[in-house]
């Protein structure tokens, strides 16, 4: 029997992963069936946000088929429930379920601006792009209050420091000045994530980011303030998402976007089970194939994790995605611009936060 879905939550379960030896949640003997009918609707399912202090805040990585060698996640967890997200299992990690826990009990890092500049006044320390947004969206909800993003950014600005975002959040913009500034003097770019066009299968989807026609327009507005914006239609899943890409493209063109990628669907460890479940409840009709396709073009399997083809997915169904997606290209412009930032301008900070004299 398919599990209910908990209104504006992506995750169909908040089910503990096994891989760690975790013991299994279970509803106790009291949950009878139709309980909701005696007791009516149980309590709501609400964020809470618990703050953390790390003691280093820069991730680095030697991955050898990713862009960027360092990252910076101002919060563990996310808010915006994207069923298909890759980063789910890294809950797990803490005893936490990749389903529901993942969107509802998130951790934020205040300190993060703090810890970026002693990394920063570090001996040896050798600037390149940084990262954010590559685990969870720096734009979720709770920046709204947290406004970790943009102490990260102001931070940025000050020393010269080049830093890249990607988002599914039309709040990227409450940051236009910073960004604006920071593109001015070629220091960053921002990579927006646009699923589909359809806001009831977004919301179904990724139940709490931005709506599919307030992130173009958020594209359009980095455009017109001069900062290099970059559209992912990201990700895709065949028979779901995959007949949106030629008119998400057109889209992103028409506002001027001169940079695109896309990429296939990844579930990785407990993801996959999660996806199932989610397919099972809304595209029961289509699960099948849809889960065909993936495994077609992972080998297979409902996941690769091997370098270069977890990021480049084999076979007839991945090949005719990229000839759709060049052929869309060229119809909307988009040229794949290259977006070089400059490092050269980087002065470090004293380990007091002031700027170094030389």
């Amino acid at each position: 029997m398919s599990s209910p879905t908990l209104r504006g939550r992506g995750a169909p379960s908040s089910a503990v992963p096994t891989r760690f030896g975790l013991a299994l949640r279970e509803a106790d003997g009291d949950w009878l069936d139709g309980q909701e009918d005696i007791d009516g609707p149980g309590p709501k399912l609400r964020t809470t946000v618990t703050q953390e202090f790390p003691k280093t805040i820069v991730s680095f990585n030697r991955s050898p088929d990713i862009p960027f060698d360092r990252s910076l996640n101002a919060y563990r967890g996310c808010e915006h429930g994207c069923i298909y997200c890759y980063a789910r299992p890294t809950h797990a990690f803490h005893d936490l379920s990749p389903g529901l826990d993942f969107e509802a009990r998130l951790f934020a890092k205040p300190n993060a601006a703090e810890l970026l500049r002693k990394t920063f006044a570090g001996r040896g320390y050798s600037p390149k792009p940084l990262a954010m947004g590559t685990n969870t969206d720096p734009y979720q909800p709770i920046e709204r209050d947290y406004r970790i993003t943009r102490s990260v950014l102001e931070l940025c600005l000050e020393v010269r420091h080049p830093v890249t975002i990607t988002t599914k959040s039309a709040r990227v913009i409450d940051d236009l000045d910073l960004l604006a500034e920071l593109a001015r003097q070629k220091l960053v770019a921002v990579g927006i994530s646009v699923t589909s066009l359809d806001p009831r299968l977004s919301g179904l989807l990724e139940p709490r980011a931005s709506a599919p026609a307030k992130r173009l327009d958020a594209l359009a507005s980095l455009v017109e303030a001069g900062v290099p914006a970059h559209v992912s239609v990201a990700p895709v899943i065949p028979s779901i998402t995959d007949q949106y890409l030629e008119a998400i493209l057109a889209e992103a063109g028409a506002r001027g976007v001169t940079s695109a990628s896309w990429i296939m669907v990844r579930l990785p460890h407990e993801v996959a089970p999660l996806f199932r479940e989610w397919l099972d409840v809304h595209f029961p009709e289509r699960a099948g194939k849809v889960m065909a396709i993936i495994n077609d073009v992972r080998g297979g399997k409902d996941n690769d994790a091997n370098f270069f083809t977890r990021m480049k997915p084999q076979g007839v169904w991945a090949d005719l995605i990229r000839s759709r997606f060049r052929l869309a290209c060229r119809r909307a412009g988009i040229g794949q611009v290259r977006i070089d930032l400059d490092c050269s301008q980087f002065r470090a900070p004293s380990a007091d936060g002031q700027l170094a004299l030389f």
